[in-house]
């Protein structure tokens, strides 16, 4: 007789190598569409799975979990971010957590050099007036932005991604700078030339652009509020591609309204899809929809890190990208 496989339920459509390997390796249950799953149908999931695979859309609270059934023994989320996961009330349900860390490093970190240009640069306005046919040939006063090169780039988290932005920024010819929880070995902070602030105030009055690259936790949340947003020069530029609940976007959208900060680039938001609609109405703004981490060859490695995490477990071994909730 064959080994009864897991039974694994995968919340959202993700790419066919990915779900044609969860079919041939376990009892794969797949969606049609791509679309949210909602809270009832997640409860349901949850008390007929082995493995749930969640994605940053599925938020698995403890009231949530409290509903599982007594097979979830393993939550495999598709991603890096595991702050719409309450990892503390898993861990006493018995049910481990994993997530596919370093995958979206280099993708995430292109993406925020590419909003930073974007802004910069004044892209989407070019964008648009060709779109809509209105060039009348070139000028030498039209579409002025800024060099990024010599400016000051403050990066908000100096983990992978921050380090692959600052790699990026170097040779873009900007100065690094950096606030992280801990200053970084001299072999990795040496060769970007970085200065370290322990004062993220200090860093953020004197930065030209601002990258967030911290995760979402409850000491980052509204990490940039209203006072430190305040800080910053008026010309300055601040970047997203973490977290947006990092950013008090409320305090954001006034700042650039009345013209108290240079512009903003942010592939995430504070309530997710739902953006500040006075956001969209400013010019210095780029908006993006959570692309950071959007391409092909990623979305892939994130499936086979997932893949990787379940067939440990299967084994009777510990997920290699266990998440602990003092790792938060």
């Amino acid at each position: 007789m064959p080994l009864k496989r897991l039974h694994v339920v995968v919340t959202r459509r993700l790419p066919d190598p990915v779900e044609t390997r969860l079919k041939e390796l376990f009892d794969a249950e797949l969606r049609d569409d791509d679309t949210r799953m909602s809270r009832e149908d997640l409860v349901e999931a949850m008390k007929r799975a082995d493995v749930l695979v969640p994605t940053v859309t599925d938020s698995i609270d403890a009231a949530l979990l409290a509903q599982a059934g007594e097979r979830l023994k393993l939550i495999a989320n598709y991603g890096a971010g595991v702050d719409h996961i309450d990892v503390q009330s898993a861990r006493q349900r018995g049910i481990l957590v994993s997530n596919t860390p370093g995958v979206v490093t280099e993708d995430t970190a292109d993406m925020t050099l590419a909003l930073m240009l974007a802004v910069t640069r004044k892209i989407p306005q070019g964008l648009a007036e060709m779109q809509a046919g209105d060039w009348r040939g070139w000028s030498p006063m039209a579409h002025l932005g800024g060099r990024i090169g010599g400016k000051r780039l403050g990066i908000l988290g100096m983990g992978r991604i921050g380090q692959a932005v600052a790699r990026r920024a170097q040779a873009f010819g900007m100065q690094i700078h950096y606030h992280n929880r801990r200053r970084l070995r001299p072999e990795v902070e040496g060769p970007l030339e970085a200065t370290y602030w322990e004062s993220l105030d200090q860093m953020v009055a004197r930065m030209d652009v601002i990258s967030i690259n911290c995760p979402h936790t409850p000491s980052t949340f509204h990490l940039m509020n209203a006072r430190r947003l305040k800080l910053m020069k008026p010309s300055a530029v601040i970047v997203n591609t973490s977290r947006g609940e990092v950013i008090d976007e409320n305090a954001l959208t006034r700042m650039l309204r009345a013209g108290e900060l240079g512009g903003a680039g942010l592939d995430v938001f504070e309530h997710g899809h739902e953006i500040n609609p006075r956001l969209r109405e400013l010019s210095n703004v780029v908006l993006l929809p959570h692309m950071g981490s959007a391409t092909l060859e990623g979305r892939i490695e994130m499936g086979e890190k997932v893949i990787l995490n379940i067939k440990t477990f299967a084994d009777g071994h510990r997920p290699p990208d266990q998440v602990l909730p003092g790792m938060l």
